[in-house]
């Protein structure tokens, strides 16, 4: 193929942020049509899409070879399944499902079809995300022992769509620290195996949980803990909004997503990566920076589907880190240490 047409599914924040990365960013690729929510008409007019008045319609064009699931979480597993079922390869939109069986029959059904499924995890393509992967895999800080992540949000859940605050669709911690779960896995190289959490909100008219805990081991012996809060009064603390603190046998990270990442490995701080600012209030969220990540990542995916080989995240990457953020709810619900298997 010389390049692949491309099917969006949602036509809200996240609809849209896709065809604008697709249609001005990537290569080897062009939108062919959307369907999904009240607003795809308009996306189908300004990225010159038709319009599909269904996901089984879009899918089952002959011109679209790839979709982009941007659809409310809980609708994720039903679309998915439509795709492999007609021979699509998918990005799901992070987090993959709602639960750990769905992610099973996406996986399944996308071996079944021969097709590949990648999650959204863009945080994988910041800078300083890219950086501290490079360097804690060439043994910089040797082997990591501890790593404490934060994802803190001064904006509340009204800075949310509102189908956020709808339980079927969990809650902060699974919606958004979903990213955290997967750079844990990801710089480390290994499987979350123990989960202890404490879960809720300190809003009594919130729905869903937006302030979270969390305590995990990794199967190296190594901890991890995970704070992530929408309820942080403003104007929340620096660098914190996605960032961590490593500990490694060599030396320190103090990664900030979209900020600095400084490392320590001779007793002194050194900057060696930092991202530029996202201009939310001037250019807003269709603005080249914030676009970088996800051109990195649509790249990589369009890429494996033509050159067909494995993208660099996933479905089974997504399936661990759903894992691991329904492991946190259950401990929080019982009061117990899951395991996973």
């Amino acid at each position: 193929m010389a390049d692949i047409g491309i099917g969006i599914i949602g036509s809200g924040f996240m609809g849209r942020t896709y065809s604008e990365t697709i249609s001005k960013y990537c290569k080897r690729a062009r939108l062919v049509a959307v369907t999904g929510g009240s607003r795809a008409e308009q996306l189908a007019k300004d990225y010159n899409m038709a319009l599909e008045p269904s996901v089984d319609a879009l899918v089952s064009r002959k011109d679209i070879h790839a979709v982009f699931i941007a659809t409310p979480h809980h609708l994720h597993a039903e679309e998915a399944l439509k795709a492999a079922q007609a021979g699509r390869h998918m990005l799901i939109e992070k987090p993959m499902a709602c639960s750990v069986a769905d992610c099973d029959a996406i996986l399944d059904a996308c071996k079944k079809a021969g097709v590949w499924c990648s999650i959204a995890f863009t945080q994988r393509s910041r800078n300083c995300n890219i950086k501290a992967k490079q360097l804690i895999d060439e043994g910089a800080i040797g082997r990591i022992r501890h790593i404490e992540e934060l994802a803190l949000n001064a904006t509340g859940l009204v800075g949310l769509p509102k189908w956020q605050s709808d339980p079927e669709n969990l809650g902060t911690l699974f919606g958004h620290a979903i990213h955290n779960f997967d750079r844990i896995r990801w710089l480390t190289g290994q499987e979350i195996r123990t989960v202890y959490a404490k879960c809720g909100s300190i809003e009594p008219d919130v729905k869903v949980e937006a302030s979270s805990m969390v305590l995990m081991t990794l199967a190296d012996g190594a901890l991890a803990t995970l704070w992530a809060s929408f309820q942080v009064p403003k104007p929340s603390f620096p660098r914190s909004q996605f960032s961590c603190r490593i500990i490694g046998e060599k030396g320190i990270m103090d990664l900030d997503a979209y900020g600095e990442l400084r490392v320590a490995t001779d007793g002194e701080w050194r900057v060696v990566e930092n991202q530029a600012p996202i201009d939310w209030q001037g250019k807003g969220f269709l603005d080249p920076v914030r676009l970088e990540s996800y051109t990195r990542q649509c790249q990589d995916f369009i890429d494996a589907v033509v050159d067909n080989r494995p993208p660099a995240v996933t479905g089974w990457d997504g399936r661990q880190s759903v894992a691991a953020a329904l492991a946190a709810y259950q401990s929080s619900a019982t009061g117990q240490e899951i395991v996973l298997s």
